[in-house]
């Protein structure tokens, strides 16, 4: 809907909605841009502090996939007329929790009544004009990382029908709580060239990796045995416990994919599995692959090398 508004040209506008970026940068100074992003859901686990936590880390994840700090942060609130003003209070101390442990602070939000609770949060972050990472600066020869397994969106559904083992819970919950922080830190250092990088949330690996190839003007290749899946995603997809927003991401995004022999239909769902405060999809420099992804695993960062990234070709995506 956007593209059929009227375009704004300003030249502080460094990344804007045109190339379905993760967040917008607007320069103010040479020296500093702001990176702007917003997002809120409804719940997706029973706990109201790690429903919190999971907003705040998702809400903070557009800003570390530009590269950029978080700076400060307005809370949105939408909750019911006569609702548990207790079940309140632990969402926004569990987002609160995560938004200190980003060293973000949060300076105020909006409510609303609503009979369906959501909550996220609106984010400002700080980034050099110069450092800015965007999803549109692949280039051939680059090496793909990721830095967090796949799987919550379907362990979510499977919570839901309460047919999740405690352990997938637990994997689930910890993924979706561990902020993008260290994996944007050490990747963003001087001794690595990162060309592109965005986050992996509601379009799944392969909607995100599309917009990447797209905006690139690149094909890319992706090793879905090196694709690592969250305890329990696998089966789950075998057992049918698929989110409507799985079968969306296919319907949009698998006309852009050819599958090598072997790649099994449970890996190619979690390929399309809408996740929720996912890693980090980072298109790094070859030579500098090895020592990044060294280093986070040192950090305790969960990054494989998962593919690499082509001159544009058809198909825009190739899976083996």
């Amino acid at each position: 809907m956007l593209g059929k508004l009227a375009r704004q040209h300003d030249p502080n506008v460094l990344v804007g909605f045109d190339k379905a970026d993760d967040a917008g940068v607007y320069k103010i100074s040479p020296e500093q841009a702001l990176v702007q992003t917003v997002d809120f859901f409804t719940p997706i686990v029973d706990d109201p502090y790690t429903f919190g936590q999971i907003a705040a880390t998702n809400s903070l994840s557009d800003v570390y996939a530009m590269g950029g700090r978080p700076l400060s942060a307005l809370a949105i609130v939408c909750f019911p007329e006569k609702g548990d003003l207790d079940i309140l209070e632990q969402i926004l101390a569990g987002g609160l929790s995560k938004m200190m442990e980003a060293g973000c602070a949060v300076i105020g939000g909006h409510s609303v009544r609503d009979p369906e609770i959501k909550f996220g949060y609106s984010v400002t972050g700080m980034i050099h004009p110069e450092r800015v990472w965007t999803n549109s600066g692949a280039k051939p020869g680059d090496k793909l990382i990721l830095t967090k397994p796949l799987g919550t969106g379907v362990i979510s559904t499977a919570i839901k029908k309460g047919e999740a083992k405690q352990e997938w819970i637990e994997a689930a919950t910890k993924s979706m709580t561990t902020l993008n922080l260290k994996a944007a830190r050490i990747a963003a250092g001087d001794r690595f060239v990162v060309h592109a990088a965005t986050d992996i949330t509601g379009f799944g690996l392969i909607g995100h990796s599309r917009e990447m190839a797209a905006g690139s003007e690149v094909s890319l290749h992706i090793e879905s045995s090196r694709v690592e899946a969250l305890p329990g995603a696998l089966e789950c997809i075998r057992a049918k416990f698929i989110p409507g927003g799985l079968n969306a991401n296919r319907d949009f995004a698998e006309c852009m994919v050819e599958y090598g022999e072997g790649v099994s239909e449970e890996r190619r769902s979690l390929l399309f599995d809408p996740q929720t405060a996912g890693g980090l999809l980072v298109s790094v420099s070859p030579e500098h692959t090895p020592a990044l992804i060294a280093e986070l695993r040192q950090a305790g960062v969960a990054a494989n090398e998962i593919g690499e990234v082509l001159p544009q070709a058809k198909p825009l995506i190739r899976v083996d």
